[in-house]
C-alpha cells in the first residue's frame, strides 16, 4: 500500500479501503517510535468496534501501546502472520504488517481522517 493513499488518525493508525473492507495498521512513524515489536495482541474476528475503541495492543522492547479502531466496523479478518512474526510491522507497516480488516464501515467516517500531508504535519507538531 502506498502511504499517500492511506488515511491516518492522530493516534498513528492508518486505514485503507480494499473493496468493501477497511484494512487497519499502525503508521511507520508509530513503529519507529515503538522500536522492535515483539508481540501483537490481535482483535477477535467478529468483534464489533466503535470508532476509537481499543482493538488490540502492540508490545515492543520500549513499551506497550494500544491500537485504536480508526472508524467503526466489525473485525472481518486479522493478520495471523503477526502471531509468529510481529516484526512484520517494523519491516512493512503499511503493507504486510497490517493488523486487521473491518467490514461494515462508513466511507463518510473515512473522509474525516487525515491525509498523508495532514498526518505528517500532525507528527511534526508532536515533536
Amino acid at each position: 500500500m502506498n502511504p499517500a493513499d492511506l488515511r491516518y488518525t492522530k493516534d498513528h493508525e492508518w486505514i485503507a479501503m480494499e473493496g468493501s473492507l477497511a484494512v487497519v495498521g499502525i503508521s511507520n512513524h508509530a513503529q519507529q517510535a515503538l522500536g522492535d515489536i515483539t508481540f501483537v495482541d490481535l482483535p477477535k474476528a467478529g468483534k464489533t468496534l466503535k470508532s476509537h475503541d481499543v482493538l488490540g495492543v502492540v508490545e515492543s522492547v520500549k513499551a506497550a501501546s494500544d491500537i485504536f479502531a480508526p472508524i467503526a466496523g466489525t473485525v472481518a479478518a486479522v493478520n495471523e502472520a503477526l502471531n509468529a512474526s510481529p516484526e512484520l510491522i517494523n519491516q512493512d507497516p503499511c503493507g504486510r504488517g497490517w493488523i486487521c480488516k473491518l467490514s461494515g464501515v462508513s466511507t463518510v467516517d473515512l473522509g474525516r481522517l487525515m491525509t498523508l500531508v495532514q498526518y505528517e504535519a500532525h507528527c511534526a507538531r508532536e515533536k
